[in-house]
């Protein structure tokens, strides 16, 4: 006779892996709904138990034993859906490592998907038939692509579940590697091991205070971490319902995200700032009249600066939908670290600091009222959870005293192991350690920030600030101003970033055009607007700005805006430009030429390095 689940409490249930965890769910709790699967966005198409994922898991686990060995990677493309998860589990079921990537749409760049089967040395990909005929068309003439096995898990006949065997795990065994959005580079592969998922998954848990009576919603992509650990692995480890939809759906009419929190009462949701001003913008007063939001208990926010404003006119907005401010969870975390680092606290609205915009600008915080026109506003990402967060000078490496902003460093088991086959970048970024005290190691996370009353607020990355006449400027500050100063100009999709011309630095803006604008664009009218509000607003003279097409600004997989991207293609001349404007355009002509030598010497001798790295790591 099969035990209640009711049975056993919480310390009983904990397992030290993912795969213990699933077994044990579909031992206890068989016929519980894991997953449901929107496919239009609003029609539940297909869903899983724990017992269903568990059978479909052993049997593509199965297989991969049949080819692979313990510890062998394997690239997993799918779009968003169920059998993505099927096929995650089967790797962890082999102890095969899996690589979650998404796709490439047609006429799509593939390099970057290119990269990643190169850097991790995959041996086989899965993905589902449908996909496998569109892919072998593709990727024909490609000698990475062809090197691998596909295999489509749709198709694995059912017999193999009766051979699976079961793989020795433990918390230190490599789950999946994350790779990073790429948004500074060639994207790095993060390795994520089963206690790091365990511990990240607890950390959530104390911070969402879901239970198993919550009902989760996601529409985040699967293949980032946000979408993955706390989409899909999340609500394994509690033993929630979730109900899952594509991104596409959501961002071709935002109003499916809302109405199905309505129609599901889900109580924990969320997504980056974006998602939520793109309610704001494209759900009608017609489509607010239907919505019930009272259910929504925790809508988190994170992957991407966290804007105030955008949260405030949220909670206005859909006051009138049972939507309550107190929702709002804002969060911070990366692919580094697992997922979390920080949250807030549930149903508390979210903490506002409003500091000095001059003493910012010297990396001071100087708390001021908010009302004062020399302010900027910055929402607290909550407290550490379970780990160590130290605020460093990233010069001296030495401790920041309470009212300095620095490098966030933190220490903990949430923080991963490093980054695959790059020793020289993980020692760098994972092993850090202050020089007065030589306390560490510490995961140098590259974002600004300081400590206020034991809370975090994030001020933006070291990489991305703009430094003119010893002055910081934090660009997405600028991008906000940007994109406000005229009705042409697309939300969220402008860059902002210096440029060295004669030996000073420069400003320079790529931002997009809304296509309704296109035909009839009046370039001067627009820079001009844009020169006018920078100028005011932060007291700096535009060098340059270039105006791009409609979706063409280069951006991560999860919505980021990639500045060193844009800011070659500045250099380079490959941005897709409607309309340009310089200061001085013939100097701007020859500063290009000459950085465009510059950037092609610098990316040579980085493939020339990645090379010898890829021949000592063979070698070994």
């Amino acid at each position: 006779m099969t035990a209640c689940f009711d049975d056993y409490s919480e310390s009983e249930y904990k397992r030290s892996n993912l795969v213990e965890l699933l077994r044990f769910r579909a031992q206890y709790q068989p016929d519980k709904t894991a997953y449901i699967f929107l496919q239009d966005g609003e029609t539940a198409s297909s869903k899983l138990t724990y017992q269903e994922l568990d059978y479909q898991a052993r049997a593509i686990a199965s297989r991969l034993q049949s080819l692979y060995t313990k510890g062998s990677r394997a690239l997993l493309l799918y779009q968003p859906g169920l059998d993505f998860i099927a096929a995650f589990f089967g790797c962890l079921y082999a102890g095969v490592v899996a690589v979650p990537a998404y796709p490439p749409r047609h006429n799509q760049n593939i390099s970057r998907l290119q990269a990643i089967v190169t850097d991790a040395k995959a041996m086989v990909a899965l993905t589902t038939a449908s996909l496998l005929n569109d892919t072998e068309s593709r990727f024909a003439q490609n000698a990475e692509f062809n090197k691998l096995h596909w295999i489509a898990t749709d198709r694995i006949a059912s017999t193999w579940v009766e051979s699976w065997q079961e793989t020795q795990l433990s918390s230190h065994t490599l789950a999946f590697l994350q790779y990073t959005s790429g948004s500074t580079g060639t994207p790095k592969g993060v390795m994520v091991n089963h206690g790091n998922l365990m511990h990240n998954s607890a950390s959530i848990q104390k911070c969402f205070a879901d239970t198993p009576d919550s009902q989760g919603l996601s529409w985040l992509p699967p293949y980032h971490d946000m979408g993955l650990i706390g989409g899909i692995l999340q609500p394994m480890y509690i033993g929630v319902p979730m109900i899952l939809m594509s991104p596409v759906e959501f961002i071709q009419k935002p109003f499916r995200w809302l109405q199905a929190i309505s129609h599901f009462k889900a109580t924990t949701s969320g997504g980056p700032n974006f998602a939520y001003d793109l309610c704001i913008r494209k759900i009608t007063p017609k489509q607010r009249a239907t919505l019930d939001l009272s259910s929504w208990e925790v809508a988190f926010t994170g992957a991407e600066p966290i804007r105030p404003q955008t949260l405030e006119q949220f909670a206005r907005t859909f006051a009138d939908c049972g939507f309550r401010r107190e929702a709002f969870l804002p969060c911070y975390g990366m692919a580094e670290t697992t997922l979390i680092v920080s949250g807030s606290v549930k149903t508390q609205a979210p903490t506002v600091c409003s500091v000095d915009v001059t003493a910012l600008e010297q990396n001071r915080v100087v708390t001021v009222n908010s009302d004062r026109n020399e302010s900027r506003t910055v929402i607290s990402c909550g407290q550490g959870i379970d780990q160590k967060v130290l605020i460093v000078d990233p010069e001296s490496l030495t401790q920041c005293p309470a009212n300095k902003v620095g490098e966030i460093w933190i220490s903990g088991a949430n923080v991963a192991q490093g980054y695959w086959n790059r020793p020289e970048e993980t020692n760098q970024t994972f092993h850090a350690y202050l020089a007065d005290t030589g306390e560490g190691p510490f995961l140098r996370t590259g974002d600004l920030g300081f400590l206020h009353d034991g809370e975090i607020f994030i001020t933006g990355r070291i990489k991305d600030v703009i430094i003119i006449r010893g002055q910081n400027h934090y660009p997405q500050d600028i991008e906000l101003t940007v994109e406000k100063s005229h009705p042409a100009l697309r939300k969220n999709c402008g860059a902002a970033f210096a440029v060295e011309v004669k030996n000073t630095e420069q400003l320079a803006i790529v931002q997009e055009v809304e296509r309704n604008y296109l035909r009839k664009l009046n370039i001067k009218e627009v820079v001009d607007s844009i020169k006018q509000a920078v100028a005011a607003e932060h007291g700096l003279q535009v060098y340059a700005t270039v105006l791009i097409k409609t979706g063409s600004i280069p951006k991560t997989s999860s919505g980021k805006i990639q500045r060193h991207a844009c800011r070659s293609g500045f250099l380079t001349g490959s941005l897709n430009v409607v309309g340009d404007w310089s200061e001085n355009p013939q100097s701007k002509a020859e500063f290009l030429n000459l950085q465009a030598e510059v950037e092609s010497i610098f990316q040579k001798l980085s493939t020339v390095k990645q090379q010898k790295s890829a021949v000592g790591n063979d070698a070994e």
